[in-house]
């Protein structure tokens, strides 16, 4: 262990910017997500000032929107949140599978890191505990992920992964980008 490359670095939101683009459908779900993530970020050092809110009709509208707002590289990052909860119809397979894909597309070719902050549960009560409750907020988690990693400046950044409960109860990680290079840690 002692001849690993081990890049760390503290979470700082200081000198970034930061845009949350949110989804309007299942508002009460997502204006908690919203909450996290802006709480996340302040508790990092941001200032309201860096933070931009974006708001969409819903998640199959994120990748859309995130992709033209990373693309206009005003931002520094990328964090998408919204809530899609199965039904009784496959919408939500196409809406779930759609806006996670559409995402990390996003990121990819834009270079800007984008947090997956959707969640994708079978009920609302799963949504309402993944937003603030008792599994904590994944509107906060996705901000906490996005924020790089400051390092040296000459050396190049890893990427960073979100985390989202899936209905499945298994974890979907997507990879994201830095500015300054592709790479998994």
């Amino acid at each position: 262990m002692d001849n690993i490359r081990t890049i760390n670095g503290d979470l700082i939101a200081r000198d970034l910017r930061f845009a949350i683009v949110a989804s309007r459908f299942n508002d009460l779900v997502v204006d908690s997500l919203i909450r996290g993530a802006v709480d996340a970020l302040l508790r990092h050092g941001a200032s309201e000032k860096q933070i931009e809110l974006i708001r969409v009709p819903g998640a199959f509208d994120l990748p859309f929107v995130v992709r033209r707002v990373a693309g206009s590289k005003r931002y520094d990052a990328v964090i998408a949140l919204g809530a899609v909860i199965r039904g009784a119809t496959p919408h939500f397979d196409y809406v779930a599978g759609q806006c996670a894909a559409g995402l990390a597309r996003a990121s990819d070719e834009t270079g800007v890191p984008v947090a997956f902050g959707v969640l994708t549960t079978e009920t609302i009560e799963q949504a309402f505990e993944r937003a603030g409750t008792k599994a904590g907020n994944k509107g906060a988690d996705a901000a906490i992920a996005v924020q790089v990693p400051h390092t040296d400046p000459n050396q190049p950044l890893p990427s960073v992964t979100c985390a989202t409960a899936a209905p499945s109860g298994w974890i979907w990680d997507i990879g994201l980008q830095t500015r300054r290079g592709v790479g998994h840690v």
